[in-house]
């Protein structure tokens, strides 16, 4: 029970940290792809995600020690398992719940390929076969050198049952109601919708986490390269030049996208626009900028305590997208402008 546990620990932690580095694209798909973000759709890839992630570290992890290592067996008997269901006297033997739960195990797969890819009982059987056999290959090369022989054994007819519970999934699938399966572009995808609050939400979150993201990979990123060009400078070793490059490198990126659409990257995401107002569109634009991410980003640049303005400022944008009309904010108030769907104009 120790290794299971550790396994969908991982599974769930690994999940959590790709969702988190995929969310904003996802949007971006989501809202091009089906017309807007629904929370069950949502809900059915994160967990295709984390079950994309068990099923390696269920049958990988964990690895052996090298001290206490021994080589596994190998099984190339085609339909041995036959045999040991008519040796099994319950359903409870260890046989039997060995071939349930390989059949188990890939029913998700063939369920997701369906609902969420649009893919068939032909596909479910190639890749369900193909995904095995590269579990079963993996263990019984030892990971493919690292140990000098199979860690697990591997076992032709776990092949088979992984494939058969893949294309039982697909079948399984056929239940959802054809509109809710696949990921072709929809009519409501191309239809303008109505402007919520949430969704002015959504794209205030897609800013914010992707400017951290940003952040994030470029301040990791200048570090390890600095760590290997220049191990001995000052810079690296406090990472004052990584902490600039991640401040810079978001609010650089932002202010090009902002100024080159108008949009920030979130508006782009969930298809919203601003539109009308009195100013130009040369002053409107920086001010979409400066009213919204822009605005927090520059204050958190602020040394302390002055940088506790930045959360003021996100507190007050919150607010001001929870109580202005269409949920247009402090980018709407400071323009002087209305939030749109980006659609309403290539419909027009």
């Amino acid at each position: 029970m120790g290794n299971e546990v550790y396994s969908a620990a991982i599974a769930i932690g690994l999940g959590v940290l790709v969702g988190t580095a995929l969310f904003v694209p996802f949007v971006a798909v989501s809202y091009r792809r089906r017309g807007r973000l629904t929370l069950g759709r949502s809900a059915l890839w994160a967990a295709a995600l984390v079950y994309f992630l068990a099923i390696w570290t269920y049958t990988l992890l964990p690895l052996p020690d090298a001290a206490f290592y021994a080589c596994a067996g190998v099984n190339l008997d085609v339909f041995a398992f036959v045999d040991d269901l008519r040796a099994a006297r319950s359903v409870t033997d260890f046989a039997v719940l060995q071939l349930a739960l390989n059949v188990l195990l890939f029913l998700p797969l063939g369920f997701f390929l369906r609902v969420l890819g649009g893919r068939g009982i032909l596909t479910a059987l190639l890749v369900g076969f193909g995904v095995s056999l590269v579990i079963e290959t993996t263990q019984l090369t030892g990971v493919w050198g690292i140990y000098p022989c199979a860690y697990r054994v591997f076992d032709v007819d776990d092949l088979l049952m992984n494939t058969l519970g893949a294309v039982l999934g697909s079948a399984l699938a056929l239940v959802v109601p054809r509109r809710l399966r696949g990921s072709a572009v929809t009519d409501a995808a191309r239809r303008p919708h109505p402007v919520t609050r949430g969704r002015r939400l959504l794209a205030m979150l897609c800013d914010w986490l992707g400017t951290v993201l940003v952040a994030g990979v470029m301040g990791i990123g200048v570090q390890v390269v600095l760590e290997y060009v220049a191990r001995d400078h000052a810079a690296v070793l406090d990472g004052t030049l990584a902490r600039a490059v991640s401040s810079a490198v978001p609010i650089a990126l932002w202010v090009i996208v902002t100024l080159a659409t108008g949009r920030t990257v979130g508006d782009l995401a969930v298809e919203l626009r601003y539109r009308g107002g009195p100013l130009p569109e040369a002053l409107a634009r920086p001010l979409r900028f400066l009213a919204g991410i822009g605005g927090y980003l520059l204050l958190s640049l602020l040394p302390a305590p002055w940088s506790v303005s930045a959360t003021a400022f996100a507190v007050a944008s919150v607010i001001a997208a929870l109580s202005t009309r269409q949920g247009r904010g402090l980018p709407g108030l400071v323009t002087g402008r209305d939030v749109t769907d980006a659609r309403a104009e290539a419909e027009a």
